[in-house]
């Protein structure tokens, strides 16, 4: 058994982290430094032989861009941070759903899933052809006359290959085939995955699905999931049971109870009736 020390590992402390920050910044020339030699100029310069004014205005206005150019630069760092923060927070919302996206390498683990092309323009014929981690092919599926016009285009695919056994879970990819429509034509095809959201880590912004993973700016739809629509349906299926069920207990209830007070009173009619016989 391989042992490691503990001094193997060593992590920077807050102190050597804010020097070498620090000296980082110190060689960045900055509005002050700009302004400091600014005025240095003129204290140093020739009295008999003083600088242009010009060239002093044109210098002024050189600072006035710089300044502006910096505070630019600041709010373009805090919008591009408030938009990744942003696409964190809504990829949230993806969780449960189905997403489209653009891929070819993807994760099977035994369960049918959806393979897709994007075209630009109309095809004469789409091969799709399904290669494992060792660029085998494992199967290959023909698009059929419908699905061969511009637009996305989804296959579903339950793992079968060539042989038609099921083939192992792992990692594969797509590899796509398409011939142009048309003479001296040609078309542009793109492989496309659609696979339902699991999870997301908030500190890459990577999305987790069934088939792997994306990222939010590869997503080009999302759809409710197969599974949660069915999960729907059986829900409404059942309280609709329920309430069937709840409205004819009710019913039975009210019978019963409608019966019973019935026949208190007939007992007590009965009772009557034989007090006053002799």
């Amino acid at each position: 058994m391989t042992t490691i020390a503990a001094d193997a590992y060593t992590f920077p402390t807050t102190a050597s982290t804010s020097t070498s920050t620090s000296a980082t910044t110190a060689d960045i020339m900055g509005k002050e430094d700009f302004l400091t030699l600014l005025v240095a100029q003129l204290q140093n310069q020739d009295p008999l032989n003083p600088d242009d004014p010009t060239e002093f205005t044109a210098q002024l206005a050189q600072f006035s861009s710089l300044e502006q150019l910096t505070n630019l630069n600041k709010s373009m760092e805090g919008l591009t941070t408030a938009q990744v923060n942003s696409e964190k927070l809504s990829a949230l919302s993806l969780i449960g759903k189905d997403v489209s996206y653009n891929g070819s390498e993807f994760t099977f683990d035994s369960q049918p899933i959806e393979l897709g092309y994007q075209l630009d323009g109309a095809a004469t014929s789409v091969t799709l052809s399904i290669q494992d981690a060792n660029g085998k092919t494992v199967h290959t599926i023909q698009a059929e006359a419908s699905e061969l016009n511009a637009g996305n285009h989804f296959i579903s695919w339950d793992g079968t290959g060539l042989d038609g056994n099921p083939v192992a879970s792992g990692n594969y990819k797509i590899v796509l085939q398409a011939s142009a429509a048309g003479e001296g034509a040609s078309v542009a095809a793109a492989p496309l995955l659609r696979s339902e959201v699991t999870g997301v880590d908030l500190s890459s912004g990577m999305i987790t699905t069934t088939a792997g993973e994306v990222q939010f700016r590869d997503i080009i739809g999302v759809t409710e999931a197969k599974t949660a629509t069915t999960a729907t349906s059986n829900t409404l299926i059942n309280t609709s049971n329920n309430a069937v069920t709840g409205i004819v207990t009710a019913a039975a209830t009210e019978n019963s109870a409608s019966t019973d007070d019935g026949q208190s009173a007939q007992d007590i009619i009965d009772r009557f009736i034989q007090q006053l016989q002799p």
